[in-house]
């Protein structure tokens, strides 16, 4: 089976609901189930500019003070520590996600794909790394070991195309996890139901159109929306 996953490496939601997806596929395959995971790229702030702001400042300034900013990020700091992740928001720096994205296709193209996906979201969540510098994402594929020329425009083009073919089949907020291109489910859900929509789209496959599979699904569980909010 085929699974696609749009998601930012900005957006907690996303780091939360690509590991309990993970933990679903490892008790998917324990039962004999084969699942190919496809990650492609969503930027919830396309037009930020990485320049070392806080992420905390950002969002106060965004989206109404520094109130609304703590109770945006409390609710998910807690949600992330029971699923054994840590959320720093105190270190996190805001950052243009593209080069990330970049990052991520062309270590995915070495093999790496989901190494380089969970070093960016330990980088900015956990250790306070800007991922919106290129010298920090190529110290991070350093230490992967991969080969990137992000001064280049080694992945550019792809990663363009590909964030216009989120817009296009209506993709808004993240993680979306597409299965098969034609169902889909929204938001960090829980790692039973993920499992649960795995088991059912290997009996249903084909069945629904995938664009009104991702409009139905825009009002599922937890996630973070093209504007940058993130569910409280």
């Amino acid at each position: 089976m085929k699974v696609e996953i749009y998601s930012d490496v900005v957006c907690p939601w996303c780091y939360i609901g690509h590991a309990r997806f993970a933990r679903a596929v490892e008790r998917y395959r324990a039962k004999g189930g084969e699942v190919e995971v496809e990650f492609r790229p969503f930027q919830l702030a396309p037009d930020t500019e990485s320049n070392g702001e806080l992420t905390l400042k950002w969002a106060a300034e965004k989206f109404g003070g520094a109130e609304r900013a703590a109770q945006m990020f409390g609710r998910v700091t807690d949600v992330a520590a029971e699923d054994g992740l840590v959320l720093d928001f105190d270190h996190s720096i805001q950052a243009n996600t593209f080069d990330a994205h970049r990052l991520i296709r062309l270590a995915g193209e070495q093999g790496k794909g989901q190494e380089a996906l969970y070093a960016l979201f330990q980088a900015h969540f956990t250790k306070g790394l800007d991922i919106g510098s290129r010298e920090a994402l190529a110290t991070l594929a350093t230490e992967l070991g991969v080969r990137v020329d992000l001064e280049g425009q080694d992945g550019v083009a792809e990663v363009r195309e590909e964030l216009a073919q989120a817009r296009a089949l209506g993709v808004s907020s993240v993680p979306l996890f597409l299965f098969e291109g034609q169902f889909a489910v929204s938001g960090a859900q829980p790692e039973d139901t993920l499992l649960a929509a795995l088991e059912e789209v290997a009996e249903r496959t084909g069945q629904t159109p995938a664009a009104r599979a991702v409009k139905a699904a825009a009002a599922g569980g937890d996630a973070c929306d093209d504007e940058g909010v993130c569910a409280v």
